[in-house]
């Protein structure tokens, strides 16, 4: 486990068959469906904001992933990959076609990003406060990444990733990606650094 994910940046999964949910989801059965959505709605979603934070433009791309999964479900071979990230990859293509449109790229999410349940089980508000600031400051110095190097460290460091699942996300080799994800850790040790945290 990452010190990202400890922070209470949350990781993909579950482990109902993968390509048997698939196929009943996209032979209309609305039970697998919202099987299927609840599944891998989250991690796509927080992948996609954490490319920048326009919350609708993330959720109209992962929508738009969807339905592109749905229609075509052929695509996904479980052989080569999870269907988490074969879905993340349609909706990477989806987001940078909307930005695309937009004429724009988006900003990570806000400092107060948080999961409730790291809050919940947090029994001691001054521990709770410190990494609250802690998170605001990881976020603020993911902000400073380009965002090719942001979305190697979202897929590797919060969502834990493999190299070569993310490398597949991301649409690149590798060794592209291990590059990325280097340069991504470097500038964001620096940058808290700098400001005296050490995660």
């Amino acid at each position: 486990m990452s010190w990202l994910t400890r922070l209470g940046f949350v990781g993909p999964g579950t482990a109902e068959d993968p390509a048997a949910l698939l196929r009943e989801a996209a032979a209309g059965d609305a039970a697998a469906q919202a099987r299927l959505y609840r599944r891998e709605s989250g991690p796509v979603f927080r992948y996609l904001l954490a490319l920048g934070s326009d919350e609708a433009l993330a959720l109209d791309a992962m929508q738009d992933a969807f339905v592109e999964l749905l229609r075509t479900p052929g695509g996904f071979d479980p052989q080569r990959g999870t269907l988490g990230a074969y879905l993340a990859g349609i909706a990477r293509h989806r987001w940078l076609a909307r930005c695309r449109e937009a004429r724009r790229f988006v900003e990570p999410p806000p400092d107060d990003e948080t999961d409730t349940a790291a809050v919940l089980a947090t029994a001691d508000l001054s521990e709770h406060l410190a990494c609250r600031q802690l998170q605001g400051s990881v976020w603020a110095g993911i902000r400073q990444l380009s965002w090719t190097q942001r979305e190697a460290l979202v897929l590797v460091d919060l969502q834990e990733r493999s190299y070569s699942e993310a490398a597949a996300i991301a649409g690149v080799s590798d060794d592209v990606l291990r590059t990325r994800l280097h340069r991504a850790r470097t500038r964001l040790a620096t940058v808290l650094g700098a400001q005296g945290v050490r995660p």
